[in-house]
């Protein structure tokens, strides 16, 4: 039986009048991929952020985040970025690579700010790009990269600390069909090979309906599960 890895209990988050969310429960089990759709404004990437520790939930007395064990609002800020770091991997849409640094030394980011000695740092990250067919992009930087390789870059540098839990916001919305589908088969790989989990929000249909549950948010709420 599958472990849980998340749940959360009574999400809820305003910006001064604006309900954001309003009470999401969820339970996420270890080697799911998680689809979250809905329309813009129904509160997907709040939560994304609210679960991947981003941000904070308004902490009522019956609210609660527990990942991987950890209930997150006894953390402190310091503890908490050390937790993430550890844990947590992300995926952005627009990649956000830093341009002026190769694709290796893109993935190691992570991995330095976790202490990792530069050797084996360098050699995770050769053995993740070469994984994800990057063998020969090691030394190139992002602007010399096509979307598709910078997404996968991306995704490496996301996977360097082995995280269990890998957080994806709109992850294809900036790529071709083709390195879209890619893209999402590889998630299922990952999730397959190494039980690795996703949370993916996404207005991709297709990759919405792939995943081991979609989840559909309306006005800060999740209507199924």
């Amino acid at each position: 039986m599958s472990k849980t890895v998340i749940s959360a209990k009574q999400i809820k988050k305003a910006y001064k009048d604006l309900q954001v969310l309003k009470g999401v429960d969820l339970t996420i089990l270890e080697g799911e991929v998680i689809s979250i759709v809905g329309a813009s404004g129904a509160g997907k990437t709040t939560l994304l952020q609210i679960l991947g520790t981003l941000d904070k939930p308004d902490y009522k007395s019956e609210t609660e985040l527990i990942i991987n064990g950890q209930s997150i609002k006894t953390l402190n800020e310091k503890a908490l970025a050390k937790f993430r770091n550890k844990n947590i991997g992300f995926i952005f849409q627009f990649h956000q690579l830093l341009p002026e640094f190769s694709a290796l030394e893109n993935v190691c980011i992570p991995a330095f700010i976790n202490n990792t000695p530069k050797a084996d740092a360098e050699k995770r990250a050769i053995e993740l790009l070469d994984y994800l067919g990057l063998k020969d992009r090691i030394h190139h930087k992002p602007n010399s990269m096509s979307g598709g390789e910078q997404q996968r870059v991306a995704v490496a540098r996301a996977l360097i600390n082995k995280p269990n839990i890998i957080f994806a916001d709109e992850p294809s919305g900036n790529l071709d069909s083709e390195s879209a589908d890619q893209l999402h088969n590889l998630f299922f790989k990952l999730s397959e090979e190494f039980n690795q989990t996703f949370v993916i929000v996404t207005h991709n249909q297709e990759l919405a309906n792939m995943a081991h549950r979609k989840l559909t948010m309306v006005d800060g709420k999740i209507v199924n599960q």
